[in-house]
């Protein structure tokens, strides 16, 4: 039995094959084109395991519809990626599989790798947020995705300006919200570089420090969660979780108790694998719960 992930994500797609233990045996990435070129290079690389193909977990950047009622379940729906919109993602691939198939953003797939082999594991209570081209978030309680009417938009909330910080942020919609102010973009849109080459002691890494630190704020004051993983390219910066701990302290003023920060405010245990194995995690569990 060989579980598959597609970790679908707006640059690129990564694909993987795992056994029962999901210990992966092939995977390979493709450019986000043309849902007719990715779709086909996604199909072209599980049809040689047909055959043993027990499930699919999808996690896909979104907005998406993750209603099983809803006459529009497994389509991205308003992506700003016009040629993707309203595309049926799980209705392709059951054309070709005809499989049980895990569907849920990107990001709460993430959450989940996290939740069940990193620094989320023996938590009831995890939250994860990816901090890099865009921010989104996704909630884990008991093993269930916290949603609603749709799955969260975290990365939206909004976030107050640092008193140092002139940038008027560049999301489209909402100017200084998370992802308007901190996002890859925003720091460079700041600095006129990339930030990889701008220096750790440079004022705008605190800057961008506080606004993380403001979203682990409402984040414990929303859900009190056992952990908060921060993912992404941003915090592939050494130096940044330290300066989130300091700037979450002195928002927050003791006004609960928190676990120790260092177990709190996190980075991901499984770096940049976190989205693939949570895939794969949650085939396993879907091919469980239709049996």
């Amino acid at each position: 039995m060989l579980y598959g992930a597609i970790e679908a994500g707006g640059t690129k797609f990564v694909c993987a094959i795992s056994d029962e233990t999901l210990t992966i045996k092939k995977r390979a990435s493709f450019p986000t084109t043309i849902p007719e070129e990715t779709m086909q290079a996604v199909v072209d690389f599980f049809e040689p395991y047909k055959e043993d193909l027990a499930a699919i977990g999808v996690g896909s950047f979104g907005p998406i519809d993750i209603h099983k009622d809803s006459k529009t379940y497994g389509y991205i729906t308003s992506t700003p990626k016009l040629a993707w919109q309203n595309f049926d993602f799980v209705g392709t691939l059951k054309k070709v599989f005809d499989i049980p198939i895990a569907w849920t953003t990107d990001v709460n797939a993430a959450a989940y790798g996290e939740y069940v082999f990193g620094n989320g594991k023996d938590q009831s209570n995890v939250i994860y947020y990816t901090i890099g081209t865009g921010v989104g978030g996704g909630a884990l309680q008991e093993g269930r995705f916290v949603e609603g009417f749709s799955h969260p938009e975290m990365g939206h909330m909004l976030v107050v300006p640092h008193p140092k910080d002139a940038f008027a942020g560049n999301c489209p919609f909402h100017g200084n919200c998370l992802e308007g102010m901190a996002a890859g973009p925003a720091i460079e849109q700041r600095a006129g570089r990339k930030g990889q080459d701008i220096p750790e002691d440079d004022p705008i890494w605190t800057i961008e420090a506080d606004y993380i630190a403001q979203c682990a704020y409402n984040t414990t004051l929303m859900f009190s969660p056992d952990v908060i993983i921060f993912g992404g390219g941003v915090m592939k910066q050494q130096h940044m979780v330290e300066k989130v701990h300091q700037a979450f302290e002195r928002l927050l003023k003791n006004y609960v108790e928190t676990p120790k920060l260092e177990n709190y405010i996190v980075t991901p245990f499984l770096k940049d694998d976190a989205g693939i194995f949570g895939c794969l995690a949650l085939a396993r569990q879907e091919k469980l719960d239709t049996n």
